[in-house]
């Protein structure tokens, strides 16, 4: 994050000030607070992690090792859609390397990477649980499946 004068820092945080007001400054808060502050952020950035560190009495580290842990917590700002795809066997024997690759091409950028733009982040997932319509992919709470590498720039147009 570029430099912030103290002022600019601190109306920053306020919104993880006002989250952890609500919680004892005990360990076992970690997780929801962490959850409250990525979903007020978007992400976790190392200053919020600082600041959710001291208010509940953790060392930084503590705290960097749950985020870093727990695959549901980002510290770098995410897509508004996230895109991801199936490589689960059945999506992986129906072409979803593919597919993978038509939407790398088609964004530039690679799996567990966000566009310029903040629109997109491309994940790759061990599987989506919807095998009957491999390959597969999931925008947001979007279900894509029977897709063909040609079909991508189509189902990506719509979330343009």
């Amino acid at each position: 994050m570029a430099e912030m004068t103290e002022e600019k820092l601190a109306e920053y945080l306020e919104p993880v000030q006002e989250i952890l007001s609500r919680y004892e400054k005990k360990e076992r808060y970690l997780i929801p607070v962490l959850q409250e502050a990525q979903d007020e952020y978007g992400y976790l950035p190392e200053e919020v992690m600082k600041e959710i560190a001291l208010g509940l009495n953790l060392s930084l580290s503590q705290v960097y090792g749950v985020v870093t842990f727990y695959s549901q917590f980002h510290q770098q700002p995410r897509g508004n859609n996230i895109i991801r795809v199936c490589m689960g066997t059945a999506c992986h024997v129906r072409g979803g390397e593919g597919i993978l690759n038509a939407i790398k091409d088609e964004l530039g950028i690679d799996a567990g990477e966000t566009t310029d733009d903040l629109e997109f982040t491309l994940e790759s997932v061990a599987c989506i649980g919807a095998c009957g319509l491999a390959p597969v992919i999931m925008i947001n709470d979007d279900t894509h499946g029977r897709l063909t590498p040609e079909k991508i720039p189509g189902i990506i147009a719509k979330y343009q």
